[in-house]
């Protein structure tokens, strides 16, 4: 099992355009989530890191939250850019807390219970 404060890397992909059009100019809603949650108020041992592309671009804007060997990892989608910078901070800070990643079902967005893409075991499955 692994440390609660162990480090989490939540991961967002810059690249996605959400549905618009391949003619609109200007920063795209992934990268203008990772903006706002540039100044969010997160737990100390989270990392935001911006990716290109987790190719699954059908479900908009996607993040993956992961955490250490002993961590599930979670893939989410469906983010719409900076509006959603608020639900994504709850989403990482819950998790963030779990030594396993696991975060209770209730205790989860709607939005997390219902835009989940991937869940990943961790490195160490446990027995």
């Amino acid at each position: 099992m692994t440390d609660a404060n162990a480090p989490v890397e939540l991961l967002i992909c810059t690249t996605c355009r959400a549905g618009q059009p391949t003619d609109v100019e200007g920063p795209r809603p992934g990268a203008q989530l990772f903006d706002a949650l540039q100044g969010a108020e997160l737990p100390a041992n989270v990392t935001v890191t911006p990716v290109e592309c987790f190719s699954n671009c059908d479900h908009g804007c996607s993040i993956t939250l992961r955490g250490g060997d002993a961590r599930w990892t979670y893939v989410y989608g469906n983010f719409t850019g900076p509006e959603d910078a608020e639900l994504v901070q709850d989403g990482v800070t819950r998790y963030a807390a779990t030594q396993d990643g696991l975060v209770p079902w209730r205790e989860r967005s709607v939005h997390f219970r219902k835009n989940c893409i991937a869940r990943i075991p961790p490195l160490e499955i446990p027995e």
